[in-house]
């Protein structure tokens, strides 16, 4: 989106795209589906399995592809968060387009809060921070710290003041999110597509407080110290590129 004179109006009733990237949450994928389902705004529901190996893939094609809005996509093999956000970002149809996380960490009551200042039409894209202030289940200090840390360091080279770069919530005008190439295969979507949302001209870019429940390893968190070592070089490389 380039700058314009006038800001793109509000979206009054607007239709959103949730994407959920998902790998091997068979578990929680069919809870997380009904609760996103129950959020009282008009909306597709685009669940990308990225391979699963643990039943999940089987459950979503038996199962959540006859829940209404569903639409089960599936990738021939594991590739990522990134990858599989890539597909369900190209085929989203939605006005506003929000990611949502399979593994309950995440509020879908929250969407309405994330999607607020695009539908009243002060924002092209929101960032759900964990660090605003919502309730939040009291976990790992070393990950906050390395979150904040990941934060700090894509502020400085962004110039944006987020407090959350690596939440999972993010929403975006469609013809936002769609005009971005998406490159990063994992967890490196979070920090590219923060810089390059960042140097698109005339971004209004938001920030509201979100509620978190995160989980253990044991529980099946999935990032480790590598995913963060890589946000670092996604930062430096996006940063410098022009």
């Amino acid at each position: 989106m380039s700058a314009k004179s006038e800001q793109p109006a509000a979206i009054p009733n607007p239709v959103v795209s949730v994407v959920v990237p998902c790998f091997n949450e068979r578990a929680t994928v069919l809870e997380l589906l009904r609760s996103v389902l129950a959020v009282p705004i008009a909306k597709e529901i685009l669940v990308v399995d990225d391979g699963s190996t643990d039943g999940t893939r089987e459950l979503l094609t038996e199962q959540a592809a006859a829940m209404p809005s569903v639409r089960v996509l599936l990738q021939e093999r594991n590739l990522g968060k990134g990858a599989a956000l890539r597909r369900g970002f190209r085929e989203a149809a939605g006005d506003i387009v929000i990611v949502q996380d399979a593994d309950l960490e995440y509020d879908p009551r929250d969407i309405p809060v994330v999607i607020a200042p695009i539908v009243k039409g002060d924002a092209d894209v929101v960032y759900g921070s964990r660090f605003q202030g919502g309730p939040h289940r009291v976990l790992y200090y070393w990950h906050s710290v390395g979150n904040r840390m990941l934060t700090t360091f894509s502020n400085m080279i962004t110039d944006l003041n987020l407090t959350d770069m690596e939440t999972c919530y993010k929403a975006f005008r469609r013809e936002v999110v769609q005009s971005i190439v998406i490159e990063e295969d994992r967890f490196g979507f979070e920090p590219e597509v923060t810089v390059k949302i960042a140097r698109q001209p005339g971004i209004r870019i938001y920030e509201v407080p979100i509620s978190y429940r995160g989980r253990t390893y044991e529980e099946g968190k999935k990032i480790v110290l590598k995913d963060a070592i890589r946000a670092v070089y996604c930062l430096a490389k996006y940063g410098m590129r022009r």
